[in-house]
């Protein structure tokens, strides 16, 4: 089991955000965004924030940093670490099935991610046997893209998807975005789509809409 924090917005939580931090960066990263969410609401939540696994990091110089997968090479030269994204697939399902055995069913389970995190939210999240409450993914892509239709449950096929993204984020090109929401919505998910003037980041208003997002998939019931 993966390293990770956790908080709770009230006791016994009927609600679980697994929020998934991007390279190089830890399961601290998303604690300050999540304080900012208003999900009163929707009943007492609980937050995971994992860390990823320590690994060298191939577009770095091989340097050791937390990491859910390899980067081979350029967005552009399209090379992806497969065997890294199915390990971390793996690792996040057992979060998954960690909340479920606490008692959160997986319709009150929403899956997020940032960056490396989105990827693995979508990669993990479109796969799951159960339809999830929701899954996030913010200033990412869609992994494996050419594998999805065959790979994805048919009970997944409801659970809504918001992506957000920067218009001037020079980490991930918004082209690249903008593909994995197209690839998306043309397999028929409910894709909620946002685009923000900032770089790989997140800003206020994202989270706003983030909040009003969540808040309406977890009284979805």
């Amino acid at each position: 089991m993966l390293d990770l924090i956790e908080a709770e917005s009230g006791p016994n939580p009927t609600a679980t955000i697994l929020i998934l931090h991007g390279l190089g960066a830890d399961g601290n990263d998303f604690v300050p965004i999540a304080q900012e969410l208003r999900l009163e609401g929707v009943g007492p939540v609980r937050f995971v924030f994992p860390h990823a696994p320590v690994m060298p990091v191939t577009i770095n110089g091989g340097y050791r940093m937390r990491a859910w997968y390899d980067i081979l090479g350029t967005e552009h030269q399209g090379v992806q670490d497969e065997a890294g994204l199915r390990r971390s697939q793996q690792l996040v399902e057992a979060l998954i099935a960690r909340e479920k055995e606490r008692g959160i069913p997986a319709h009150r389970i929403v899956l997020a991610g940032f960056s490396q995190g989105c990827a693995m939210a979508l990669l993990t999240g479109l796969r799951q046997p159960e339809r999830l409450a929701g899954i996030v993914g913010m200033s990412g892509y869609l992994p494996l893209a050419e594998k999805t239709a065959a790979e994805r449950s048919e009970a997944g096929r409801g659970t809504p998807i918001f992506l957000a993204h920067g218009t001037h984020d020079n980490v991930i090109e918004l082209a690249r975005a903008t593909a994995s929401r197209d690839a998306l919505k043309a397999l028929g998910y409910d894709v909620e789509w946002h685009e923000y003037l900032m770089p790989h980041s997140v800003c206020p208003e994202e989270i706003e809409h983030l909040d009003a997002w969540l808040v309406r998939v977890l009284s979805a019931d």
